[in-house]
Order: structure tokens, then C-alpha cells, then sequence
């Protein structure tokens, strides 16, 4: 029988100190620091609400990344922390050896607990670069205040009973405490509940924000000079917008183009937007050049998906100096038909040495748009994730195009459309010529490189809404399996 290895003197102190129920902060002063790290996780996992308060309010370090611990959701023990909080702010005296300055809430990694903390100086050396941008953002009278609380939100119309807690407890001590949320993601929230939650997470605070509404462009105007203060927002995804189909004059008509011209401008008051995701925005065919023109800083990610865009748009993209260092560009599901894309070709050359994904997927491209992309594909030398899914190619030009971007040594996911020869007049699949034609450009393109992640795609199937893919595997749509 194996002797089983004793514990620790500390591990044994720690659970003293966590059946002593009586345990305050006078106590807890006294505590060698390097014990108070362990302790608390100890505390926080084994629910010990009384030591968990009595932690938080006599917390030495300046850091306190108590979200890391609580990725599993307990009440009781949320509440403990926050009443902690509550009764650190109410102490007249904090102890020399440090005091807490913030309180981290979001459920993430933190180096802290992983790192050495038994210094006297009580220097935890834990602040990300996401709280050191919040200093240096706040404005002089915020510096003053005694702590920060840093979170990230995630508003949806059912809020779970942890989350309805924190915003009550924050609204009520606002004026005491620095409240600051680098990501904040709304689902289908009244614009007053928003407006509300910024006026305690003041918006210029703000890294990443999306907004998911079904809201019409009225709306968005009423909220646009609440996105306006984010300046420091280097992330913006929104989608969608619901389209007024009320039109009933020309009055209504230019109130609409109002609306949109004050969402747009607001682009001009981000100083460090480095993302931009548009998805389902109707408004923008004939006005991007104009939101584009707004921007303030090169942007590393253009996603504008499932919107419809001119030739007067699209030819702007070769003008425009900010999207001149790209490394992701993705215009799923807009419709380049009828669209001549020899300004996209334009783009995609500037782009070459940057570029890293690339999606069209769902473009509706036919041989000749390919034909004209294939020379700036061929040069995209940090080119590694192509999606080309739905489009209607023949397979000649698909041979073109893996030829061309054969020596592209990092891609390492390519995604290709079934070749137009596979369909039958009817447009159903033939699997069998699917399979033998996706063979032959698979075995192709090993003669030259090794294809790390490749498949092709048919059209989603008439019948059953399912794809026939070929790759690693060969999946059939629902259809085919049945029928095997």
C-alpha cells in the first residue's frame, strides 16, 4: 500500500483558517501575503462566503482577478465578493502593505494566480493592457477615486440573476466607484436599458463593442452619439438593421438619409478602430466610400457581409488608404455579380504582403470575376484562410486558380466551390463526378505542396438544405445518405 504524500504546513494552515467561521479582517491583516493567494481560491471554490468577504475587504495586492476563479457561476458567492467590496470602501484605514485598486471581474485567464505574489511590496504586477488603457483613458476627477471595477457585459433580453445583480449593485455605487468594461456585446436590448448601463460604464472605456438589433435607422440615430464616445474602441461589430418599408414621402425619405449621415460620422471620432464588422447593414450601397472616408486609423479586419454594395462603392476600395494594410478582408454573401472587380483586384495587390484571410463566400462569382482576382491571389504571400464556398466556377478555372496559388506556403485552410461540371441540368449533384473531379485537384496541388486543410463544397441541395462536402472525408448531403 503506497504512503500518500502529508500535506503541507501551509495547506494545513489554510484549511484551519478556513473552518475558523469567526475569521475577520483585523486576522487576515496579520496573514503572511504569500498564504493569501492560495487561501482565497481555496475560499472562493470550497464556497466559504465569510472568509470570501473577509478576503476581498482586507485584500493587500493591488489586483484583485477574482473573475478567473468564478468561471462557474455561484450567487451566493458573486455576492459575497461584492459585499467585500462594500466593506472596503467603508474601511477608514487600509493597511500599508498595499491596497486593493482593482477588482477584476471578467472569466478569463489572469496571470496572477499563476505567477509568484509573496513580495512585501504587495506589487502583483497583474494588470493586462486592457486595464492600463482604462487609466490612461479616464479622465483627472476618475483618477481620484479609490477602485476600479473591470468587466466585460453581455446584455441579452432574459439577464441571468448574477449578471441582474452586479448592474444593480453597480448602479447604486457609480459615483464611488470606477466601473470599466474593455467588451461589452448587447443582444436585442431598449435603448434606454443601454443608455442607462453607459451611464455607469462611461463608453470611452470601451475596447470591443457589438450591438445586435433589429433596429431601424431612426433608432440607430438616437444612439449614435452614445457610440460616438467610445473613441477608444479598436472592435465594432453590428448587425442587423431592420429597413423602414414605410415610405410614404420624400419627407420621410430625407429623414432617413439624416439618420444615416449621423450614424456615419460618428466613424470620425474613433482614434484606434482597428475591426469593423458590418453584417445585414441595408444602408450601405452608395455609402461606403462615405463611412469609409470617416475612418481615423488603418484597419486590420473588413467584414461586411450580407450587404449590398455599388460599383461606385466597390470601386472605392481601391482609393481608400485605410483599408491599405488588411489582413482580413471578409464579404461573405455580398453579391458581386454584376459588379466589375478589377477594384478589388486593386485592393487585394496593395494588400498582398498583409493579407491573411479572405472570404467571398456566397459571392455569386462567376469564371470571368475569378479570372480577374487570380493575379493578386497569386502574390499574397501571408495569404492562409480562402473561403470561396457558392460561387458557380468551372473546373479549368479552378485549376487556374490552385496553380497559381500553389506556392502560397502558409495557407493552411482553403475552401472551394463543387466545379459547375459536377450538377446535372437539373442542378443535382452527380457524387460520383464530385468525388473523382475533387480527387484530381487535391492530387494536382500535392505534386506541388502539401495541402494542409482543403475541401469543396457543392450548393446547398434543393431538397434536404445540405452541402456535399469533400476533404478529409467525403460527407453526403442528407439526400445521398439516404439513398445509400
Amino acid at each position: 500500500m503506497s504512503a500518500q504524500t502529508p500535506p503541507t504546513l501551509l495547506k494545513l494552515a489554510r484549511q484551519a483558517l478556513l473552518r475558523d467561521e469567526t475569521l475577520d479582517m483585523s486576522a487576515l491583516d496579520k496573514l503572511p501575503m504569500e498564504l493569501l493567494p492560495a487561501l482565497f481560491k481555496e475560499a472562493l471554490t470550497g464556497r466559504h462566503t465569510t472568509t470570501v468577504k473577509a478576503m476581498v475587504a482586507a485584500w493587500p495586492f493591488p489586483c484583485l482577478p477574482v473573475g478567473a476563479l468564478m468561471k462557474t457561476p455561484y450567487l451566493e458567492t458573486f455576492k459575497a465578493v461584492l459585499s467585500g467590496v462594500d466593506t472596503w470602501l467603508q474601511r477608514k484605514f487600509h493597511p500599508r502593505r498595499g491596497k486593493l485598486q482593482v477588482l477584476d471581474l471578467r472569466k478569463k485567464h489572469h496571470e496572477f494566480w499563476s505567477i509568484w505574489t509573496g513580495e512585501e511590496d504587495g506589487d502583483c504586477s497583474a494588470e493586462t493592457p486592457d486595464e492600463q488603457q482604462v487609466v490612461k483613458v479616464l479622465p483627472r476627477y476618475a483618477l481620484r477615486r479609490c477602485l476600479k471595477v473591470v468587466a466585460d457585459l453581455c446584455l441579452r433580453p432574459r439577464v441571468d440573476e448574477e449578471q441582474t445583480c452586479f448592474l444593480q449593485w453597480a448602479q447604486q455605487r457609480k459615483d464611488s466607484i470606477q466601473f470599466c468594461c474593455p467588451q461589452m456585446t448587447i443582444w436585442a436590448q431598449p435603448i434606454h436599458v443601454i443608455k442607462e448601463v453607459l451611464n455607469v460604464f462611461h463608453p470611452e472605456h470601451i475596447r470591443e463593442f457589438e450591438l445586435n438589433t433589429h433596429w431601424n435607422v431612426f433608432m440607430l440615430a438616437d444612439f449614435a452619439p452614445c457610440l460616438g464616445q467610445m473613441r477608444n474602441l479598436h472592435k465594432l461589430l453590428l448587425s442587423p438593421i431592420s429597413k423602414n418599408v414605410f415610405k410614404i414621402s420624400n419627407r420621410t425619405t430625407d429623414r432617413e438619409d439624416k439618420c444615416i449621415h449621423k450614424f456615419i460620422s460618428q466613424f470620425s471620432r474613433f482614434n484606434c478602430l482597428q475591426h469593423l464588422s458590418l453584417k445585414s447593414v441595408y444602408f450601405l450601397r452608395d455609402r461606403i466610400n462615405q463611412l469609409l472616408r470617416c475612418l481615423m486609423t488603418p484597419l486590420e479586419t473588413l467584414s461586411m457581409t450580407y450587404c449590398d454594395i455599388s460599383q461606385v462603392d466597390l470601386n472605392y476600395f481601391s482609393e481608400c488608404s485605410k483599408l491599405f494594410e488588411l489582413k482580413h478582408l471578409d464579404m461573405k454573401g455580398v453579391p458581386l455579380k454584376a459588379l466589375e472587380l478589377m477594384p478589388l483586384r486593386v485592393l487585394l495587390e496593395k494588400v498582398a504582403d498583409t493579407l491573411q484571410s479572405l472570404d467571398l463566400k456566397c459571392c455569386r462569382m462567376k469564371d470571368s470575376h475569378l479570372t480577374v482576382l487570380i493575379p493578386a491571389l497569386s502574390k499574397s504571400s501571408q495569404l492562409a484562410k480562402v473561403n470561396f464556398y457558392c460561387n458557380d466556377f468551372s473546373m479549368p478555372i479552378l485549376r487556374n486558380l490552385l496553380q497559381h496559388t500553389a506556392n502560397l506556403s502558409k495557407m493552411n485552410v482553403e475552401k472551394y466551390p463543387a466545379p459547375l461540371e459536377c450538377y446535372d441540368d437539373f442542378g443535382y449533384v452527380s457524387t460520383e463526378r464530385f468525388a473523382q473531379l475533387c480527387a484530381e485537384q487535391i492530387d494536382r496541388l500535392r505534386a506541388i505542396r502539401q495541402p494542409k486543410c482543403i475541401s469543396f463544397a457543392t450548393h446547398m441541395c434543393p431538397r434536404c438544405g445540405e452541402r456535399c462536402v469533400y476533404g478529409v472525408g467525403f460527407r453526403l448531403c442528407l439526400c445521398q445518405r439516404r439513398q445509400r
